[in-house]
């Protein structure tokens, strides 16, 4: 973000410049709903932080089934999709390539099958420590299908499954390092975690009474009737199956880290992290960026349209005219 000026008069842009690392994860235990459809509109409502691939991994407690395609979420589903991905857990995902190509291998959920049942991954975020983690796997003989640190995360979790995937998941989350928010779908329940430093968001919400969400942003519930509950804590695991929603221990939690550039881009001005309104926070980050470099300009324009909050900011704070 930032400001400047042509000539004695001119504009002043406000600016959102766009760094790679974003996606969109989304996860839902919802007996008798139609979660395909509930992870179709939580999928729509994260688009912002991925468009080149969307997919949803569903299971009915006895078969996963998954759909994704290259393309927009309204490109990939469609009604008949939908109906052919019966049951009563889900998960989601939206990409923005970050590590890997921009093609079909590379789209998500990534399903991987082991002795004790299939399971789904999808994820947000960067692992730093992949080509260590990728070799040891192969050194074992596990074969690799893309070339995205995701699938890392997901052939760890198979690898170390014997029977409890939430042991396999916690020793995963010792194992990797870098940016995770996950979600991972085997037969009968739903896990939802965040690495040590919290680097990437991740919100809970209640559905119905009954039901539970994950995901990426409070903006994906609200249309779907759910409540924010809580956001999931750094190094958390949580348990989504009929006992209702279980926290457990994950990784041990470092020093909150979450990329600033949550709060002045990727989040949608209408989420809340930290408790905080991203529109609230962008305005003010607006009337900060008056504060500390005033000039004299004849207009205040936003580009892009992420940036219409700061620059509304920096207007009210200015007084220069707002286009």
């Amino acid at each position: 973000m930032g400001a400047n000026a042509a000539g004695d008069h001119g504009i002043i842009g406000v600016t959102d410049d766009k760094p790679k690392e974003e996606c969109g994860v989304f996860g839902v235990y919802a007996p008798g709903d139609d979660v395909a459809r509930l992870t179709y509109f939580g999928l729509f409502a994260l688009q912002h932080r991925g468009q080149e691939s969307a997919g949803i991994a569903v299971s009915d407690g006895e078969r996963l089934r998954c759909h994704k395609e290259m393309g927009l979420v309204t490109q990939v589903f469609d009604e008949g999709v939908l109906q052919n991905l019966p049951g009563h857990l889900a998960i989601g995902h939206t990409r923005y390539s970050t590590t890997g190509s921009s093609i079909l291998c590379n789209a998500q959920p990534i399903v991987v099958h082991t002795p004790h049942g299939p399971i789904a991954v999808a994820h947000n975020g960067n692992i730093v420590n992949t080509r260590q983690l990728r070799g040891e796997l192969e050194a074992e003989g596990i074969e690799f299908e893309s070339t995205n640190d995701s699938e890392v995360i997901a052939r760890c979790i198979g690898s170390l499954h014997r029977g409890d995937v939430v042991a396999a998941v916690r020793e995963t989350m010792r194992r990797v390092r870098g940016a995770y928010s996950a979600v991972v779908l085997p037969l009968d329940e739903v896990l939802a975690f965040r690495d040590p430093n919290g680097v990437r968001p991740l919100s809970l919400g209640k559905l119905n009474g009954l039901g539970w969400i994950v995901a990426s942003e409070t903006c994906a519930l609200n249309p779907l009737g759910a409540d924010f509950v809580r956001e999931i804590e750094p190094g958390e695991l949580v348990v989504l199956d009929r006992e209702g929603c279980t926290p457990t221990k994950g990784a041990p939690a470092d020093r909150p880290s979450m990329c600033v550039f949550e709060f002045i881009y990727f989040a949608r001005p209408d989420s809340y992290i930290y408790g905080e309104s991203m529109h609230v926070v962008r305005q003010r980050m607006g009337q900060e960026l008056a504060a500390e470099h005033p000039i004299e300009a004849d207009v205040v324009i936003p580009v892009p349209d992420g940036s219409v909050p700061a620059a509304y900011g920096y207007h009210r704070a200015s007084g220069i005219p707002l286009t």
